[in-house]
């Protein structure tokens, strides 16, 4: 009776748990020409031509530059980034960062010592005005589209 429900046991096949996915990291002094596509984090520490897109987080060192866009979850940034950054929940700016491009995001934060030039689009924020926006340190300037137009008085 016991030896019966053993080999009936055994012929089923195991279910195994997926495996973990791994950070990816692009060590420094290490420079990349083309587009990385991850299933988890990435790290980067060297130089990287081209755009990333990953389902969970990117960090940038300090030391790191990045020279296209990308696309994430979240994303913590330390280096540089010359493009479009497209985050879908929050967008760390930290240290001494310096980031040149448009960022659509679900929200921002950007330390003092960290710089940041482009136009900024949050969710939940409604329309774009169109407006570019620079934050060096911790002042924050906008830059209208266009000049307003004030009406004259009789």
């Amino acid at each position: 009776m016991f030896t019966s429900k053993s080999k009936e046991n055994s012929s089923v096949p195991e279910v195994s748990s997926p495996a973990k996915v791994g950070a990816s990291i692009i060590a420094a002094g290490t420079i990349i020409k083309g587009d990385i596509e991850c299933s988890g984090d990435v790290r980067i520490d060297g130089i990287l031509r081209g755009n990333v897109h990953a389902t969970n987080k990117v960090f940038i060192g300090a030391e790191g530059l990045v020279e296209g866009d990308i696309h994430c979850i979240q994303a913590d940034i330390l280096g540089r980034v010359n493009g479009k950054v497209t985050v879908k929940d929050l967008l760390n700016i930290r240290g001494k960062a310096h980031v040149k491009g448009d960022l659509h995001t679900g929200k921002l934060q950007v330390e003092p010592s960290a710089s940041f030039n482009g136009n900024c689009h949050m969710a939940g924020t409604g329309a774009s005005t169109g407006s570019t926006t620079a934050v060096s340190g911790s002042s924050l300037v906008e830059i209208p589209a266009e000049e307003p137009e004030y009406a004259e008085a009789e």
